[in-house]
């Protein structure tokens, strides 16, 4: 039995990955000395008995032509592993996990090298034969998904999303990530004052959807304690990403993590109406100024007629002002809901978005910060058990 095969003219890199398999591991090495790749998977699978473990793309192949064939057995054959032969440099890295391949090999790379990452290989195969179940099935126990939403922009949305994440990483610590779905112009690096190495770009890439390991690798980790997926760095990007990618990033992280929120772009765009399929919570995030106020009651008789509205709903009042003209009264009557938890406008709230450091990092005794607990309660299970008409109790500004 073939359990690796690889396709390469390279004549000493198919005798270096012999000795490997020859010294410390079982199965045959089936070799293809060409350069030429297959259109299809199936022409190369038909000559084999049973198709391999481990499908290695040599020196010399052309890296194009390698990174199409990888997409389509990560579609059509996810549990083969596929290695590729190149130099180990981030972009090409990242450029290859896109398109499904397992590990990168340095065409130089000394025995053990070899080894160690054959072996990470057969692992990965068995592990998704093992594991493998249907794209819809779904775990039965998911965290709780928090959409952060706003019709309007400008109306803090975005530094109520990090103070959630980073308020429930002092809960939960690691149990928290931070999606932004922002896709274009999205401000969570900035917020959290983040470089990431990798985005929501690569997290909805085939090997991702289809590898949690691979998925989580793709996470920034934030000092607070909590975990940080970001918007892709150039606006171009977000073309490149489907709702159905979306909604399968969003419910492989409920799988995995306690709390997920997800701050979506100001507006009903579609993808933010996917996440909103799948929350479990929406934070509806509203200023005191008649336009947002007016926004929020467009957006909310849209998502009643469209019947998309999360299951349990809490209204914020941010940057509230007594002295802006609008009553909490006023609001309610305009949305026709009740006001939940008012933020007051704070230096302090300002200060630390432009540092990117939310507020609730720090150790102040701020006014915005009981408003912000005030909001975090509501995510606790003992407060989701209290009768509806505790839920909702009237906001008093001060």
């Amino acid at each position: 039995m073939s359990r690796f095969v690889l396709i390469t003219p390279d004549a000493r890199f198919d005798h270096l990955l012999r000795t490997a398999v020859a010294a410390s591991m079982h199965g045959e090495v089936r070799s293809f000395l060409t350069s030429a790749l297959p259109e299809d998977p199936q022409q190369l699978l038909a000559g084999l008995a049973v198709p391999p473990e481990v499908l290695v793309l040599g020196p010399e192949v052309p890296v194009d032509e390698a990174l199409r064939l990888a997409t389509v057995f990560d579609v059509q054959f996810p549990e083969i592993s596929i290695i590729l032969a190149g130099e180990y440099e981030p972009k090409f890295v990242v450029q290859a996990m896109r398109a499904g391949i397992r590990d990168v090999l340095s065409p130089t790379a000394e025995l053990a090298q070899v080894t160690a990452v054959l072996e990470r290989a057969c692992q990965a195969h068995s592990a998704r034969r093992r594991t493998r179940r249907p794209m819809d099935e779904q775990p039965a126990n998911k965290g709780l998904v928090i959409g952060v939403f706003s019709p309007k922009g400008g109306v803090g949305k975005t530094t109520v999303a990090t103070n959630i994440a980073v308020g429930l990483g002092k809960i939960a610590p690691m149990g928290v990530v931070i999606v932004d779905l922002d896709l274009q112009f999205g401000d969570v690096a900035s917020a959290l004052c983040l470089d990431p190495e990798h985005t929501v770009m690569d997290a909805v890439s085939p090997t991702a959807s289809r590898d949690t390991l691979v998925l989580k690798a793709f996470l920034s980790v934030h000092p607070a304690g909590f975990y940080a997926l970001c918007a892709p760095t150039s606006p171009s990007e977000a073309d490149h990403i489907t709702v159905e990618q979306v909604g399968r990033l969003l419910d492989q992280l409920a799988g995995e993590f306690q709390y997920v929120i997800v701050d979506s772009a100001p507006g009903l765009p579609e993808v933010g109406l996917t996440a909103m399929e799948r929350c479990t919570d929406a934070v509806w995030v509203t200023g005191m100024d008649v336009p947002s106020v007016r926004g929020l009651r467009s957006g909310l008789d849209v998502l009643k007629k469209l019947d998309i509205l999360p299951e349990t709903r809490h209204v914020v009042v941010n940057m509230a002002d007594p002295k802006a003209g609008l009553s909490i009264q006023d609001i309610e009557a305009s949305i026709g809901a009740p006001v939940d938890v008012s933020i007051p406008r704070s230096r302090s709230v300002a200060f630390s978005t432009n540092r990117g450091i939310p507020v609730l990092q720090q150790a102040k005794n701020d006014r915005a910060v009981k408003g912000y607990r005030q909001l975090l309660q509501r995510f606790d299970p003992k407060w989701r058990a209290q009768p509806a008409r505790k839920v909702h109790r009237r906001v008093v500004l001060r």
